[in-house]
């Protein structure tokens, strides 16, 4: 996917000064949700996706590097996933995973991003 998915992408446009919490979250195949929490940390870049009845009201854990384009006019995000790799990603719950390492690495290997040994 990409070489650091916990880093935006060069080519998102993305604008350090914009609030993107709110905003519309588009797969490729469709609306998952809305941002509830967003972070742009050098090496933890990420959106945390309120996904609504989608999945049972459920949050996911988006890498940075999934995103592939800011739509600031219209408030949208666009991610290069469908619905389903999102929602067969490892389950996300915002008390125990927001800080916790090994499931960091297992999203981002879920999501591409294999470390250099």
């Amino acid at each position: 996917m990409t070489e650091n998915v916990w880093t935006y992408r060069l080519t998102v446009g993305r604008i350090e000064d914009v609030d993107l919490s709110g905003y519309k979250v588009e797969a490729t195949d469709g609306s998952i949700g809305k941002v509830d929490k967003h972070s742009h940390e050098a090496g933890s870049a990420h959106l945390v996706v309120d996904t609504g009845p989608w999945i049972f009201g459920r949050e996911v854990l988006l890498p940075a590097g999934t995103v592939t384009g800011i739509d600031v006019d219209d408030k949208k995000i666009h991610v290069g996933l469908t619905k389903d790799q999102i929602k067969n990603a490892p389950a996300f719950v915002r008390e125990e995973h927001l800080q916790d390492q090994e499931y960091w690495q297992r999203l981002g290997g879920y999501y591409g991003f294999r470390p250099l040994m």
